[in-house]
Order: structure tokens, then sequence, then C-alpha cells
């Protein structure tokens, strides 16, 4: 009995251990925005999965297109058939690190963030400029980037290339607590 109570509690440190410096949002924000001559088009994202391991300063993030809201259900349909295809390329993801990564201070800290973002099916490498407010018990990851749609391999047909800009601007924030 001795021996299955050590081995339960054992196994209950090696999981803390391991969740230690881990921080995890399953309501992380993600939008993007699209500047034209015809129209502004933006959608939203507020189930994105994001995980920031404090230790390491690796980062990786997860979320489902379908789950982008746009004003106009048409557009919201136009997005997931024509465009990202959501049948065929369900998700999109990044898996990356905090460039030159050192233990993260109190308050607000500037950092270049860099890694894969997997989109569409392709993966294109990105190094982009991120805030990270840290506190007691929660960090906060935020920034902006481009995203050209052409490196996407996503198609934008003739006869609407004037509503859609080449170039994206995404936005990000993650409001990250203590992973247990």
């Amino acid at each position: 009995m001795k021996i299955i109570i050590s081995t339960i509690f054992a196994l209950v440190l090696m999981y803390q251990a391991n969740a230690q410096g881990k921080y995890l949002t399953k309501t992380g924000y993600v939008s993007f925005y699209s500047h034209s001559i015809v129209e502004d088009i933006k959608a939203e994202n507020t189930q994105v999965l994001c995980i920031v391991d404090e230790e390491t300063g690796k980062i990786a993030v997860k979320m489902l297109m379908r789950s982008f809201q746009f004003e106009k259900a048409l557009m919201q349909e136009h997005f997931n058939e024509n465009y990202i295809e959501s049948e065929k390329y369900p998700k999109a993801s990044f898996v990356g690190e905090i460039v030159n990564y050192t233990k993260l201070n109190e308050g607000k800290n500037a950092v270049m963030v860099k890694g894969k973002l997997k989109l569409h099916g392709k993966e294109k490498e990105i190094n982009e400029k991120a805030t990270i407010i840290k506190t007691d018990d929660e960090i906060n990851l935020s920034g902006d980037f481009m995203v050209d749609v052409a490196d996407f391999n996503i198609k934008i047909p003739s006869v609407v290339k004037k509503n859609i800009a080449d170039k994206i601007k995404v936005t990000v924030n993650f409001l990250l607590k203590p992973y247990k």
C-alpha cells in the first residue's frame, strides 16, 4: 500500500513540475483587417488556444478558421468556402519562440517573436515585434503583423480583386493564466 501511495504522490509531483512555468488561454483573440478602395473587411476569432512556456520562451497558437466572425454573413461564407477553404484547411497554427529569450521581467516587455505560421496548407517564417506584459498571475501577449495572401496560396478571384487587400493586418491578444 505504501508503494502505491508513494507512486501516486511521485506522479502528481512530476505532473506539477512539468506544468510549472506554462501559461495558457483557450479564449485568445485574433483578428484580421483588409482595407481596400471598395470596402473594409474585419473578422474576429475569440476561440484561440495559446500556450507560452515562461521557462523557455516557446509559444504555440492554434485556432479553427471557421471560428472567425464577420459583420456580414455572406463574407463569412465566402471566406470559409472560397478563400480559406475551411473544409480542406480547418486550422491555422503558429509555433515559435521569443528571440533571445530570458525569463520575463514583471511589467511591460518589448520582444521579437519568431516561428512558423501555418495557414491554408502553407508555412511561412514569421519574425515580428510583440509586447508581453507580465504580472504575478498572468501574461498578456499582444501584437500585430502583416500577412501577404499570396504567401499562403489564397486565390482572390479577379471579379473581387479590388475588394480584398493583398496584405492583411493580423492582430493578436492573448491573456494567459498559469496552467495547472
